[in-house]
């Protein structure tokens, strides 16, 4: 079973400790199975965390057994770490554990020099120090998570969250991180390109927001939706429309439909057996090209290698594959209606 170590130092930060606990605890693998097995650990027993003390049951020793260190922030990001906690996630670095970090959990992963030469994110409001004691790391303010591989960084609150689904998408398939990201009651389609700030609007005086919206978008997305079609189904004109998305989502009506059809190509390719190309018309791509393009620039592999790395045994066992347990019906193709209209622009 993967082993998750979460680091907790003192001034540790609650969130950011409680983040990877939970996620990873909760995740389940089909049939019910823990996916991970997870310890908090700590330099020696207690853990002042300010508000409450902790009893970490696990030493510096797990980190030498995990699969995964996952660093969260501390209180004052600046205070100097033991030369033990360097050490050790240098050593985790050489054996090739995978290392990401919460919030201003950057600086203590940037102290040990691992981050030197790469891209690496952290909050907003601790980039502009993190870039100046270490000018060697590439420091980007402006998106949820950095993923290069062995190493990873995130922004505070709620980015943590995408990190850790982000890793359990990477580990286990979408199918398992949507589940885990149903129990966290956390929408799985934020990826790490998105920007820190989402400015909301205040609500209207209805209360009405976009999600009804995202939700029809989403059992529709196979069909040839129109942004005209979506406008007029959400009573809105098309400029609004596009203002509303950016406001409340961060992104386009067109990026998040194909966000939407790739996240539903990836469950596809997981579940069945259907062909690279009858999947791309299923979750409504007209060109087979347009979603290997598409799938490659979201996901970073292309559809084959990423059904070679996730598809389930009984996917392969069968042409056809299974009816989605519990899922969403097969998406739809387009209708006379939807023709003609004026097509989605980014």
């Amino acid at each position: 079973m993967h082993t998750v170590a979460v680091l907790a130092l003192d001034g540790v930060v609650g969130f950011d400790l409680a983040t990877p606990v939970e996620v990873f605890t909760r995740a389940r693998l089909p049939g019910g199975r823990p996916a991970y097995q997870v310890r908090v650990c700590s330099a020696g027993g207690d853990v002042d965390a300010g508000a409450f003390t902790l009893r970490a049951p696990w030493g510096l020793e797990a980190l030498t057994q995990a699969d995964t260190i996952v660093v969260p922030g501390v209180a004052n990001p600046l205070a100097p770490v033991p030369d033990e906690i360097l050490d050790a996630l240098r050593s985790a670095a050489d054996r090739g554990t995978r290392i990401a970090s919460i919030c201003v959990g950057a600086f203590i992963l940037a102290a040990t020099g691992l981050l030197d030469g790469l891209r690496a994110t952290t909050h907003w409001l601790g980039t502009t120090e993190l870039a100046r004691r270490y000018p060697d790391v590439h420091v980007d303010p402006d998106v949820l998570y950095v993923d290069n591989g062995q190493l990873l960084t995130s922004a505070g609150a709620a980015a943590g969250l995408d990190l850790c689904l982000h890793l359990v998408r990477r580990d286990h398939g979408s199918a398992v991180a949507a589940d885990a990201a149903r129990l966290s009651v956390m929408p799985l389609e934020r990826d790490g390109g998105q920007a820190q700030f989402i400015v909301h609007e205040p609500p209207a005086p209805d209360g009405a927001t976009l999600e009804p919206l995202l939700r029809w978008m989403e059992e529709n997305a196979g069909r040839e939706l129109t942004l005209d079609g979506i406008a007029a189904r959400a009573r809105l004109s098309t400029r609004t429309l596009n203002r509303r998305f950016r406001e409340q989502t961060g992104t386009t009506p067109l990026q998040w439909l194909h966000r939407a059809r790739i996240r539903r190509a990836q469950y596809l390719l997981e579940t069945t057996a259907h062909p690279v190309d009858r999947i791309a018309a299923q979750v409504g791509f007209g060109s087979p090209t347009a979603f290997r393009d598409r799938f490659k620039r979201l996901i970073g592999t292309s559809p084959h290698a990423y059904r070679r790395a996730f598809q389930g045994p009984e996917a392969r066992r069968t042409l056809t594959g299974p009816r989605e347990a519990g899922g969403a019906p097969p998406l739809t193709r387009a209708t006379p209606s939807d023709q003609g209209r004026t097509p989605l622009t980014s």
